[in-house]
């Protein structure tokens, strides 16, 4: 979520202070001003964290992601026959509303219609956001969710209404235009939780008041630092979150905030409250990140600091900060923020915990989306179309057989009580097999320890040209992640010799962390399946063991397509016109079997006609999908191919 003085970007300038300033034993972090919980889910593994915020939807988050550390079970949910709470919202048959109907108060005063202008939704998003928030709701008063699931989809339905809003950043005004978000059918966040086995604790109070109830080692202080009031910036959501069908006023339906009102943005009163709440605090570490563009000056804040704590252990650090793209500067005006440091003095009995390391965590790893994706970047793979391949499957899978399975995102997605993936490709296998045998934390050891071995990075060509030598000469399938993920374009390729020979993907390839959390949660799913493994030519893949209940899903290499997966020049079979009659003939035996099977594949592209497939495909069922594949290796503008489903039931 796009939030006012996000720290996303500063979390290691953040992290770099706390490491140069403490001693290593600190047991607790409180961010105080936590916002959307950024800083405080990003020390969550190493300290117990409280966090706090004046805005109830800010609370959600930080209840369902800091002072939450299990993955909600939902079996009361389960009792009653919703397996899946989050599909059961998402995608539950909903009624045209009536707009005189309290109960949809979100389609009511925020979607156009008859009696309102306020275009902050689409009709559609509105209904299915007033229904998930009105099911939430009566879920609780029925007792059917604890706190902590509650909370989890509560903040989940906050999460995913920025993604549709027709907005720039905030609500404190809507488009005139419908943005093409606000077209997207509404999901859900599935959001990450990580357990690190403390009592952590979210508060929704006033900072000020706060601060006289708690005491700790590390205080991280990220007030408002100018006029704006977060408060009518995030009305919305306040509302969602709140859902106390409040009165309403203006243009944009702003609920009233007088009791919101943070005297750190108001310049007569920002001195005295920053003052206020450094007297008060009860901390042996106080970190403060403020703007250069801020309300206070940094001799004022340095003045503050050094009066009520240890004054030689004062420092102030400096980073080259951009402004907000909405606030006009002179061109020779250099924005700081800065990172103070100041040590207190506290009489308190310290408790020490050495069991933070980093074996100790526990990772519980929730799907963020609604499907998993591939940690790796395998041309060809069906992510993006995934919405539109799995509803034509069986409800009931026995055994799904995926005959190509490349990177996995259509197995690891599907729900069958066996899976079997097969690929050609031996070091992509060896690669999920390794993945699925090795401990969680020790996958990520492996790849931070070659990381920091070999110092890679998006500029480090050095490095990672002598990694690619050892891989080559050690073959270490988590090496080989690794490897690609400071590769160009994240991907797979060999030579004839099996060795990797990709590229350096200087200025673009990392070991991110959206990348990590893409691999966590992939192998904490995979570790849960029944699955099996195989290497083979798909000819050699037998059919005596399926039946009826089963289903093969085939993403061969397209005939007409210019892919490097099928140009035979990579270390592994290339695709020509023998091996497309083979697949047909394998799937024409099946389907006498009496087995289900769906092909993905493309009838044309770019002026190409696959007339194999054509003439083929007529004896059974083709579903057309809506694919652009401008951002793929395709070069493909939309409406220059045909891709399809064909399927035998």
């Amino acid at each position: 979520m796009r939030f006012i003085g996000s720290k996303a970007n500063l979390l290691r300038n953040i992290e770099t202070v706390i490491t140069e300033n403490t001693t290593g034993i600190e047991n607790s972090f409180c961010d105080i001003f936590s916002g959307t919980g950024t800083v405080a889910r990003y020390f969550k593994p190493r300290y117990e964290v409280y966090s706090n915020d004046i805005l109830h939807f800010s609370y959600a988050i930080q209840k369902a992601t800091i002072e939450n550390n299990t993955k909600p079970e939902f079996s009361k949910l389960r009792n009653i026959g919703i397996g899946d709470p989050f599909k059961f919202l998402e995608e539950t048959q909903i009624q045209v509303p009536n707009y005189n109907d309290g109960n949809y108060f979100i389609t009511q005063n925020y979607t156009p219609h008859d009696n309102c202008k306020r275009m902050y939704l689409s009709n559609k998003n509105a209904v299915r956001i007033d229904f998930i928030r009105n099911t939430i709701e009566a879920w609780r008063k029925e007792k059917l969710l604890t706190e902590s699931e509650y909370y989890y989809l509560l903040a989940g339905l906050i999460e995913g209404v920025p993604s549709v809003s027709n907005i720039t950043g905030t609500y404190g005004a809507y488009l005139k235009h419908w943005d093409k978000r606000t077209f997207k059918d509404f999901e859900m966040a599935r959001l990450e939780v990580t357990d690190n086995k403390k009592n952590n604790k979210s508060y929704n109070k006033d900072a000020n008041k706060l601060i006289q109830e708690l005491d700790g080692d590390i205080l991280y202080l990220d007030p408002p630092y100018n006029s704006r009031q977060y408060a009518p910036n995030y009305h919305l959501l306040e509302t969602i979150s709140k859902y106390d069908f409040p009165e309403i006023h203006g243009v944009t339906g702003m609920r009233s905030y007088d009791d919101l009102k943070s005297p750190f943005c108001i310049k007569s009163e920002v001195c005295g409250a920053f003052e206020d709440l450094i007297s008060k605090a009860k901390f042996s570490n106080i970190i403060l990140s403020y703007s250069t563009d801020g309300l206070m000056s940094s001799e004022k804040i340095e003045g503050i600091l050094k009066k009520y704590g240890v004054e030689e252990s004062y420092k102030m650090y400096s980073i080259p900060y951009r402004q907000y793209m909405s606030k006009k500067t002179k061109q020779t005006e250099c924005l700081y923020e800065h990172i103070f440091y100041i040590k207190k003095n506290i009489p308190r009995k310290l408790s020490f915990d050495f069991i933070g390391t980093s074996n100790d965590i526990n990772p519980i790893i929730t799907d963020t989306k609604k499907y998993i994706k591939s940690p790796m970047n395998y041309i060809g793979g069906k992510y993006k179309l995934l919405p539109q391949i799995l509803p034509h499957f069986p409800n009931y899978i026995g055994t799904f057989v995926d005959l190509f399975s490349g990177g996995c995102n259509v197995a690891i997605n599907v729900n069958a009580n066996k899976i079997i993936c097969n690929d050609i490709n031996e070091k992509i296998i060896e690669l999920f097999e390794a993945f699925k045998d090795t401990d969680l934390c020790e996958i990520l050891y492996q790849i931070k320890d070659r990381i920091f071995e070999y110092g890679l990075s998006k500029t480090n060509e050095e490095g990672f040209k002598k990694f690619r030598d050892f891989y080559n000469a050690t073959k270490n399938p988590i090496d080989l992640y690794t490897l690609t993920c400071y590769s160009f374009n994240y991907q797979f390729r060999f030579n004839n010799n099996l060795e990797y020979n990709n590229p350096f993907g200087r200025n673009r390839s990392q070991f991110s962390g959206n990348m990590e959390r893409n691999l966590l949660t992939f192998v904490s799913k995979l570790k849960k399946m029944n699955v099996e493994f195989s290497s083979k030519d798909f000819t050699q893949m037998s059919l005596d063991t399926l039946t009826a209940e089963d289903l093969i899903y085939c993403d061969p290499p397209y005939f007409i397509t210019t892919g490097t997966y099928n140009d035979g020049k990579r270390g592994f079979k290339d695709w020509k016109a023998e091996e497309e009659y083979a697949l047909y003939n394998y799937l024409d035996e099946a389907n006498k079997r009496g087995i289900r099977f769906a092909l993905s594949n493309v009838i044309w592209h770019k002026g190409k006609v696959n007339d194999i497939l054509l003439e083929w495909a007529k004896r059974y069922k083709i579903i057309d999908l809506n694919y652009d594949y401008s951002n793929s290796s395709y070069n493909t503008k939309k409406g220059d191919s045909r891709e399809v489903l064909i399927i035998n039931y």
